[in-house]
């Protein structure tokens, strides 16, 4: 089964994010922020990240970004799940190698759709 890293700094939506995808029957692991996602994406190497983007430190925009740009890590697929749902946003995002955008609140057959379809 996939293992998903999905970095949030709220542990609500740690809570709920993890909860959809073991519901599912995927491994998860998670990170509060940017910079220990990067941290953890590296030493445990998931098959997909589920990225927030507003977060202290380093936002998940230039994590995603330094993600795509390292050669160890720019194989694994992200998936940004943010607020943040304007058109410049989404596009921001992709324009940082995200494969795909979903807004918060996302509900569970719209997540777990997405992930299938980007681990495919």
């Amino acid at each position: 089964m996939a293992k998903i890293l999905v970095v949030d700094d709220s542990p609500t939506e740690l809570h709920v994010i993890t909860g959809y995808l073991h519901d599912a029957g995927y491994q998860t692991i998670t990170a509060s922020n940017g910079e220990e996602g990067i941290g953890v994406a590296k030493t445990e190497q998931p098959d997909l990240i589920l990225m927030d983007v507003v977060m202290p430190g380093l936002n998940g925009f230039q994590a995603t970004r330094k993600i795509n740009r390292d050669a160890a890590l720019k194989h694994i697929p992200v998936i940004m799940v943010t607020t943040k749902d304007q058109d410049t946003d989404r596009e921001w995002g992709m324009r940082q190698g995200a494969r795909a955008y979903l807004v918060k609140p996302v509900g569970r057959q719209e997540l777990l759709g997405v992930v299938s379809e980007v681990l495919d």
